[in-house]
């Protein structure tokens, strides 16, 4: 599954066109290289997603696109979330 709709359909970025705008902006790590929005990921790929303030690193566990949100978050695994100190 590429990037961009894994991102969407796991629910870690709410649209798929931000998911794109974020990989394209150099924001996100798939197994500590830059990725571009098309990466095709595979199980037990960690991705790491630089948010404004904080980084966060998931494991994907699942490639199986769900329609429920309640089976959004069994796609990945929460690995660590860091914040970035504010000036």
């Amino acid at each position: 599954m590429r990037l961009d709709k894994y991102l969407k359909v796991s629910r870690l970025i709410k649209r798929r066109t931000l998911a794109k705008e974020v990989a394209e902006a150099n924001r996100i790590l798939v197994n500590g290289q830059l990725a571009k929005p098309s990466k095709e990921l595979k199980i037990s790929d960690i991705i790491t997603i630089e948010f404004g303030t904080k980084t966060v690193n998931v494991k994907v566990t699942s490639l199986n696109p769900t329609t429920k949100k309640s089976e959004a978050t069994e796609m990945y695994e929460f690995i660590s979330e860091e914040k970035k100190e504010s000036l």
